[in-house]
Parts: structure tokens; C-alpha cells; sequence
């Protein structure tokens, strides 16, 4: 009799040892090991580290704009080595300081003056966080760590799947394919260019999300330098606000409350969302090939595909990518719909929900990573893409009729209709007989007889 027992303490602790098999989340558990690159934008350390790194960037443009001058022993470099060097030591500092003040960045203000005074910087103590509010640091952090995160993890990763997709494209762009419209046999195709589709899709998709602004909001408590003019109501604080942000490579957003607006951040998620979209019309269309025959998957040592089935070679790359961008998707759909509404001013709301930002990111690098894995195992059966054009004779009938149309012969498209619609077995032999039966040229007869399911295949795309 089989008995579920209860785990011991002691067994429970030991299992602690391996923290992945602990986590909540598999992108921290399993998949860890596919992602764990993005832990420098979007841990909660990390977080911490890029507002350290606006605090002192805000700090240094003071003095750059004259408003400040930095003690003697204080330096540009030095400052910028709190960040550059942030550790994991700095981070549990923060956040034993945020027991006491139950508040994450005035913990970093505190964290950042403490380390000026370590460097003899006392003097300059009280224009750390100046005029600001939480949401200066939180809402120009963020967007800067979300960019890079874009520019050195999603788009390189990206374009490796678009190289792979093009090498594809190259390799078939002579192999005809029977096309399928309404999952019904219709006029054949390119392989290649069926590739080529998707390749240009997911191209225009990532210049659009490449061309949306990273917007930012810097202006202090409700976004009209209130703090900062009253203190020097001669100092031209817009241009500053916007030289900042801009010196960070972000767009400054004008008129804000205390918060971002997030409609550029929504726009960002509506169009990551798109190219998600792709890839998962793309990975079905795959599958499906796979389904039919026209690819083998190369196969590897020690591998199984089911535990029960010894012949299994499973398509589950693709099945990965599609599951693990419907899940980034729902998380994308949210943010989109939800950030850009705050009550008033600014509720919080907007805060634990931009703590997940990371996470659709992971599940969409996830399946990129599948995708790229299937793509690499794809072995062409051009022997089942050859039976099937050739078990499918009834789809030159639009060829047939159209040459007919242009011969200006009477109803041709009738004529095929009828010879070929909800039919079986026509064939080669079939198509000839029907077009000697015609009233037409002998050239003419001639030119329909060399049309065949492998060469009808329209233009010759440059694919390139």
C-alpha cells in the first residue's frame, strides 16, 4: 500500500540548500538558468542599484549646472563608483534601513549620504534627494533600467531569432510548399517565403517598439518643481528637468502629476505584446508542419519524448514558446491597461504592480530561447512536401481558369468548378485529358499542360 508521507524538518531544511527548487516563480526556479541575465535590471537589488544611479547622476547635474560646487576630494568618478560598485552588501543595507523607515528610496537617500560622508562629502549631504519625490527617482529608474534591459538582453536576443528565421528563409526559398487556406489545399507557395512572412513581420514590430520614447517624469512631489522654485525661483528648473532626463537618454514627460503617465510604457507593452503575437502565430504554423510531416526533428542522446510512446520526437520548443508568451502576453495586457490610470495625483498602485515588469520580459526571453532551440532541429522532409503537391492536382484549376479568362474562352471558372470542386482523384493525368478536351490552341494546351502543383508557385520574391 502506497503511503504519502509529510517531509521532515530536517529534510525540508536540507532541500532549502538548493534555493531553485524552492522558488515560487519557475523564471527564478527552473528556468533560472535561461534568464538570469535580466537579474541586473529587474531583482530588487538591481532596482535599488539604478536609483542609487539617478540620485548620484542628480547630484553630479546640480553641480554641473553651477547649482552646487562639490567639496574638495569629491570627484565626478568617485560618485559614480557608489553605483558602478553597488553590491549585494549595499543592498541588505538598504534594506535593513527600510525596517525602520518603511519607506524603499528615502533607505536609498539615507544609503547615499552615508556613503558621502565616508568620501568627506558633508558639505553636500542635504542636496542628495533635493526637491524630489520618490517618484523622480522610482519614475526615471525605472524607464532607464527598462531600456537597457531592451537594448542589451531583448533585442539581441531577437535578432538572433530573425538571423536564424532568414537563414531559413535562404536555404528554402526554392522548395515548394502545398499552401493551406481554411486548412483546405490552395494555390502552392515558397517555403521560404512563407518564412519571409513572418521575418518582416516581426521586423516592422521591433522598429515600432524601437521608435517609442522611454518616457520619464522628473518635477518634483505633483510634477511642478514646487520644492525646487521655491527655493530658487530664479533657476530655469523645466530646462533642467529636461536636460537631466535627457542626459540619462530618456524623454522628460512636461506636465505629469506626481507620477509618469505610463502611455508610452503602455505603448511599449502593446507592441512587445504584437510581436509575441507573431511568434505564436508563427510557432502554430510550425507545429503544424511538424504535425504533417513536411520537418523531422533532429533527435539527441538520452532525450525522451514520451514516457510512454518510445518513438515520440515531440514539438515542444514551439509548445514552450507559445505557452510562455501567452503568459507574458496576459502580463502586458495588464500593465497596458492598468498603469495609465491613478486616482487624482497618485495612488500606489502603480508601484508593486511596475515590480513585475521583469517578468513577461523573462517568459518572452524564455520562448525566444525555444524558438531558437526548434528552429535548430528542424530537418526538411522535401519528400513529404513533393507527395502532397503531387496528391493535390486540383489546385492548378486556378491557373487553368485563368489563363482560360485571358484566352477570353467561355466560363472557364465554371468549367473547373465543375471539374474539380469536392472531387476525388484528380491527378495529372486527369488535368491533361480535361485540357485536350478543350477549344483552344495547340500552344495554348501546350502552356496549361506545363503548369504543375510544384511550379505554380507565383513571382520570385527577392527574399533576401
Amino acid at each position: 500500500m502506497f503511503i504519502l508521507r509529510q517531509p521532515s524538518i530536517a529534510a525540508y531544511f536540507c532541500s532549502m540548500n538548493h534555493p531553485a527548487l524552492q522558488a515560487i516563480s519557475p523564471i527564478d526556479g527552473r528556468y533560472h538558468h535561461q534568464v538570469n541575465s535580466l537579474s541586473q535590471y529587474f531583482s530588487e537589488a538591481a532596482l535599488m542599484r539604478y536609483r542609487v544611479r539617478v540620485e548620484v547622476h542628480y547630484l553630479l547635474f546640480l553641480a554641473d549646472q553651477k547649482i552646487i560646487s562639490l567639496p574638495a576630494g569629491i570627484s565626478p568618478s568617485n560618485l559614480d563608483t557608489i553605483w558602478i560598485n553597488f553590491s549585494d552588501e549595499d543592498a541588505l543595507a538598504i534594506k535593513n534601513t527600510e525596517k525602520t523607515t518603511n519607506h524603499d528610496v528615502k533607505a536609498v537617500e539615507y544609503f547615499l549620504k552615508e556613503r558621502l560622508t565616508q568620501l568627506g562629502g558633508e558639505a553636500i549631504l542635504e542636496w542628495v534627494h533635493f526637491g524630489l519625490t520618490s517618484q523622480d527617482i522610482n519614475n526615471t529608474a525605472i524607464p532607464l533600467l527598462w531600456k537597457e534591459a531592451l537594448e542589451q538582453e531583448f533585442y539581441p536576443l531577437m535578432e538572433q531569432v530573425l538571423t536564424k528565421m532568414q537563414e531559413q528563409v535562404n536555404a528554402w526559398k526554392e522548395v515548394p510548399l502545398l499552401a493551406r487556406t481554411h486548412g483546405q489545399p490552395a494555390s502552392p507557395t515558397l517555403l521560404g517565403k512563407e518564412w519571409k512572412v513572418f521575418v518582416e513581420r516581426l521586423k516592422g514590430q521591433v522598429q515600432a517598439l524601437k521608435g517609442i520614447p522611454h518616457k520619464a517624469k522628473f518635477g518634483g512631489a505633483t510634477g511642478n518643481f514646487n520644492a525646487h522654485h521655491v527655493a530658487f525661483p530664479n533657476t530655469d528648473w523645466e530646462r533642467f528637468g529636461f536636460e537631466f532626463v535627457q542626459s540619462l537618454g530618456l524623454h522628460r514627460s512636461r506636465f505629469t502629476t506626481q507620477i509618469e503617465a505610463y502611455d508610452a510604457f503602455a505603448a511599449q507593452c502593446d507592441a512587445l505584446k504584437r510581436i509575441n503575437n507573431i511568434i505564436i502565430d508563427f510557432s502554430r504554423d510550425v507545429w503544424t508542419y511538424i504535425s504533417v510531416d513536411y520537418f523531422k526533428q533532429a533527435t539527441k542522446a538520452g532525450e525522451i519524448g514520451s514516457s510512454a510512446m518510445p518513438h515520440k520526437v515531440n514539438p515542444i520548443d514551439f509548445e514552450n514558446a507559445e505557452g510562455n508568451l501567452g503568459i507574458a502576453n496576459a502580463l502586458y495586457e495588464h500593465f497596458a491597461a492598468k498603469l495609465p490610470i491613478s486616482r487624482l495625483q497618485r495612488d500606489l498602485t502603480d508601484s508593486t504592480v511596475l515590480r513585475n515588469i521583469g517578468v513577461p520580459l523573462a517568459h518572452t526571453m524564455i520562448a525566444l530561447k525555444s524558438l531558437l532551440r526548434g528552429l535548430g532541429k528542424l530537418v526538411l522532409n522535401e519528400t513529404k512536401l513533393h507527395q502532397d503537391l503531387e496528391a493535390n492536382w486540383a489546385v492548378v484549376a486556378e491557373a487553368i481558369q485563368t489563363i482560360l479568362r485571358r484566352e477570353n474562352y467561355p466560363q472557364p471558372y465554371e468549367a473547373l468548378k465543375n471539374l474539380t470542386r469536392g472531387k476525388q482523384g484528380i491527378t495529372q493525368q486527369s488535368m491533361k485529358e480535361f485540357i485536350e478536351s478543350l477549344d483552344i490552341s495547340p500552344e495554348v494546351k501546350q502552356e496549361l499542360k506545363a503548369v504543375t502543383p510544384h511550379n505554380y508557385t507565383g513571382i520570385k520574391f527577392d527574399l533576401s
